[in-house]
């Protein structure tokens, strides 16, 4: 039996469902670009970087652009995202998070947070949550997206955990082949036909208490 020493979260999905902010402004860049793109798609923009995703959005519309565009581009959307995540509120935490991390620190489990997005602490603040993370490693200190596992491993050497004594929690495939490659358990949140490669999944916190870690 593995004792577990720390959690690792992602954000969008997990802790707090950002995702639709994120279709709302790609969504506009695309229609700006004269095309147009679905939720079904949007799928594929779950857990990956600013830039990885705008060149797939650029791919579905056949749009060229020069990388001064693209970085002109990315920054406008993250504007317009921006404007949306800044009235967030608390009432935006999924059911059952607070619960559950104020359980794994009565056990002394520690919390990090392994997320893609660079505006991770100002929506932690936003939702009146960043207290809760021991740790939190995102896109501003990663190189490489998920799947790669450099964002859970530099999460594990952070709380100076192994990754075997380690679990993550994610939404988004890329985030559990992260989590898996990385030599972690995995417990997906949310659709088990689409995280059937994690260890277990579950619909959302209600239903995760720290006896499942063990």
């Amino acid at each position: 039996m593995k004792m577990t020493k720390a959690c690792l979260f992602d954000l969008d999905g997990v802790i707090v469902d950002t995702a639709v902010y994120h279709f709302q402004a790609w969504r506009r860049l695309a229609n700006e670009l004269g095309f147009d793109f679905t939720e079904h798609q949007n799928e594929q923009l779950k857990g990956i970087s600013r830039m990885e995703s705008l060149e797939l959005i650029l791919k579905w519309g056949n749009v060229t652009l020069t990388e001064e565009e693209k970085i002109e581009r990315a920054t406008r959307k993250n504007a317009w995202y921006l404007e949306s995540v800044m009235q967030m509120t608390p009432n935006e935490v999924l059911k059952g998070v607070p619960e559950f991390l104020k359980e794994l620190r009565a056990n002394g489990i520690k919390i990090a947070l392994g997320s893609a997005s660079k505006n991770s602490r100002l929506i932690l603040e936003k939702i009146n949550m960043i207290e809760f993370f021991d740790v939190i490693i995102d896109g501003n200190n990663i190189t490489k997206g998920k799947p790669d596992p450099q964002v859970f491993l530099l999460g594990a050497e952070a709380t100076n955990c192994k990754p075997a004594d380690c679990v993550v929690f994610e939404d988004a495939l890329a985030g559990v082949r992260a989590g898996k490659s990385g030599g972690m358990r995995v417990v997906g949140v949310g659709d088990p036909k689409i995280l059937h490669e994690a260890d277990f999944v579950i619909n959302g916190f209600e239903e995760m208490t720290i006896d499942r870690l063990f």
